[in-house]
């Protein structure tokens, strides 16, 4: 009768808060605004540092938001390619979004292969440790169908700006800075495709605000291993009692032990929160 509910993400979403102030919102909520916008500047100024702080501002809104994703093998160097862009070592942000996008790849490969021995691309990957041709890893994943069409054609336009920033390229030394956000741009797209903890991936459904796993697509191998760890197995009546400094569930209810579906699951869920 339970669901998966994801419960564990990761953002930024300061770079939309810092963009102008549209002219015809009322007065206070342009003071509330321009508040959230020296906070977050603050913020910044101690976190990047104060030098040449206009102009890290300026790449940082560049950026836009960091996505909305489950934690995983990328997070961390997402933050740390994004850092080097804002403050403005663009050359290795550029060959940092390309390398995680490579890192991305080789993960979800070893993760993923032994579930698919039986496909005709296993011969080429089962032996390997680490995989530094992007053609055969993309094309592997996408038979196995565990990348996103989208994903998939992202991957592919990563591919190609990976090339041109490892293998040598002399216009590198007067673009930089604009391939580097291009690249970020588009390795930002990958996460927010396969990896977002709130959309219309296949594999969600939703009540409200609530992101639920499909019950047909628990035991698929992308799923069990990447966002059933940042999910928590629930039942229609379960309730959050607080979320800060982490979350607390209180689901001490009886169940019956019985399979419903998907849209049984929210029926039950809305009764209870139209109940409470």
């Amino acid at each position: 009768m339970k669901r998966y509910r994801i419960l564990s993400f990761d953002f930024d979403a300061r770079a939309h808060h810092l963009k102008p102030i549209p002219e015809h919102w009322e007065d206070r909520v342009k003071e509330v605004h321009l508040r959230n916008q020296e906070a977050i500047t603050q913020g910044l100024a101690l976190q990047y540092g104060q030098d040449q702080l206009e102009a890290k501002i300026k790449n940082f809104i560049d950026l836009e938001a960091k996505p909305i994703s489950v934690t995983a093998f990328h997070n961390k160097f997402l933050a740390q390619v994004r850092s080097a862009y804002v403050i403005g070592s663009y050359y290795p942000a550029l060959t940092g979004a390309c390398a995680l996008g490579e890192r991305i790849l080789n993960h979800m490969i070893l993760l993923l292969r032994d579930y698919h021995k039986s496909s005709t691309l296993y011969k080429k990957v089962y032996r390997k440790d680490s995989f530094d041709d992007w053609t055969t890893a993309i094309d592997t994943l996408e038979e196995w169908k565990e990348l996103l069409p989208k994903a998939v054609t992202k991957f592919r336009e990563l591919q190609g700006k990976r090339n041109s920033a490892i293998h040598f390229n002399p216009e590198i030394d007067h673009n930089d800075k604009e391939l580097a956000l291009e690249a970020i741009h588009i390795i930002q797209n990958i996460v927010e495709i396969q990896f977002s903890s709130f959309g219309t991936q296949p594999w969600y459904f939703s009540y409200r605000s609530e992101i639920y796993i499909r019950k047909e697509w628990e035991t698929k191998p992308f799923i069990k291993h990447i966002f059933l760890p940042n999910a928590l197995l629930v039942g229609p009546k379960h309730n959050i009692e607080s979320v800060q400094p982490k979350f607390v569930i209180n689901d001490r209810f009886e169940y019956e032990d019985k399979e419903i579906t998907d849209d049984q699951f929210i029926e039950l869920r809305k009764k209870m929160l139209t109940s409470s």
